[in-house]
């Protein structure tokens, strides 16, 4: 896949599969004011798209509020409107041709929410099979257009060398100094110069920070803390 248009054939057949229309990779950031901060791919209708832009709805309407608060996709018929609003930008997107849909979530640390969406013609419904389906290829599709908007992020390694995230993790967990040594075979002061050298990588200016840093970043995950 060479560049956008690519990607946006492989959406399109991706619709043919799954027997329905609209499509629509994005970030959910304001595209009007700043087009830069986000990625977007869609067939969607010029109009609808105008529509939507002028209102700013990257950041409010409700699909893309939906999809802020899960993880896994969800049938857009399964929503509930939550403001006055909700019902009437629906409403809208129906008179503009688009009915039904579903939409795969797409959630990258140090980045703009995002997802991937499919609609279908007023009067077609999306099933759980096709949910399913997109699911498979919703992340992937999101992380490939990332890396055509951007393509030196795939050349990004980690921040934080092996033994750095071992003993930043052990610390996230709340183990001391001594104990994290201990665990890792490495003495005390090898463990504070591990820590030392990954603030520095972060320009973090304590533990906490650089906790927070590396999540935020995808250098340590929540579930890599939990873990016992």
């Amino acid at each position: 896949m060479k560049d956008k248009a690519g990607l946006a054939d492989l959406l399109s057949e991706a619709c043919r599969q799954m027997g329905c229309s609209w499509f629509a990779l994005s970030h959910h950031v304001d595209f009007l004011a700043a087009p830069e901060r986000g990625i977007r791919v869609h067939n969607y209708p010029a109009e609808w798209a105008q529509w939507f832009d002028e209102r700013k709805l990257g950041l409010t309407d409700p699909v893309h509020r939906e999809s802020q608060r899960r993880m896994a996709g969800f049938l857009w018929h399964h929503m509930k409107a939550e403001r006055a609003e909700d019902e009437a930008i629906l409403s809208e997107a129906r008179r503009h041709g688009i009915g039904d849909g579903l939409t795969v979530p797409a959630h990258l640390p140090g980045h703009a929410h995002g997802s991937v969406s499919f609609a279908w013609k007023p009067g077609g419904v999306a099933s759980a099979d096709a949910l399913q389906f997109a699911r498979m290829i919703g992340g992937t599709a999101f992380d490939a257009a990332r890396l055509l908007a951007h393509p030196d992020l795939a050349h990004i390694g980690p921040r934080l060398t092996r033994r750095q995230r071992e003993v930043l993790i052990w610390s996230a967990k709340g183990e001391s100094i001594r104990r994290i040594g201990l665990r890792l075979g490495l003495s005390p002061d090898t463990v504070r110069e591990h820590l030392r050298n990954a603030r520095q990588r972060y320009d973090a200016n304590g533990g906490i920070t650089l906790t927070v840093r590396a999540l935020y970043d995808g250098d340590i995950s929540f579930e890599d803390i939990a873990k016992r």
